[in-house]
């Protein structure tokens, strides 16, 4: 049995991901802001930890997260949120996962990013311009962590069934992918410890899910 932390658990990508874990006899930790989500993630197979991790310190996180054998973040705050809580969710609520995971025991983690947010950002783009900044900043500071780290880029998300086929690649092109499959993705890569050091973009496409991590793994240049 693996225990795998998620930071971001109600989250639409953490709670398939829960449920995922549940059902191939993993352990989810889910990692939740509001006591109302605790009960939520046990009712997916999971146990809810209930802490905010925009006023958590390293030292409280660190705490939630002993005992586990990887952290998956996929916290985000939302499309409705303005500028600062980008900031302090979507950045520095990785920067704090980050920090709090050596001292409780854990070198392994996997982020979710997003397609195209190391490119340039249209003046006019008002307060989305904070998303992929903050997105960006928190893949080059858990690049330079010392972790096992895996980030993974899906393009625009989607709540179709899952395919169990992707393209997976360091740049695929635009497109779509399932968050069902996202989530598949992230179990195939917490399965492959040679998908640590790499970062993919991911889309729809013919290659099943697992296949796909380990071809990418061993194909030179996919590392990052």
């Amino acid at each position: 049995m693996t225990t795998v932390a998620i930071i971001g658990a109600h989250g639409k990508i953490g709670r398939r991901l829960v449920r995922l874990l549940a059902q191939r006899g993993d352990k989810a930790i889910g990692i939740v802001r509001r006591a109302d989500q605790v009960d939520f993630i046990a009712e997916l197979g999971g146990t809810g930890v209930l802490l905010d991790i925009e006023s958590a310190t390293v030292e409280e996180l660190a705490e939630a997260l002993t005992g586990a054998d990887a952290v998956v973040f996929t916290a985000g705050a939302g499309a409705g949120s303005g500028p600062l809580r980008k900031r302090t969710v979507d950045y520095g609520g990785s920067v704090l996962a980050q920090a709090a995971a050596p001292p409780a025991g854990v070198r392994r983690f996997i982020q979710i990013s997003g397609m195209g947010v190391d490119d340039p950002v249209a003046p006019d783009s008002g307060d989305w311009a904070a998303y992929p900044g903050a997105k960006s900043d928190a893949d080059r500071r858990l690049r330079s962590s010392g972790l096992q780290w895996t980030i993974l880029r899906p393009g625009t998300l989607t709540d179709a069934p899952s395919s169990g086929q992707i393209s997976l690649a360091k740049s695929t092109g635009p497109g779509s992918v399932s968050r069902d499959d996202v989530a598949e993705l992230i179990a195939a890569c917490l399965d492959a410890p040679a998908s640590a050091g790499n970062q993919w973009e991911v889309r729809e496409g013919s290659a099943p899910v697992a296949q796909a991590v380990t071809e990418q793994s061993r194909t030179p240049g996919s590392a990052s």
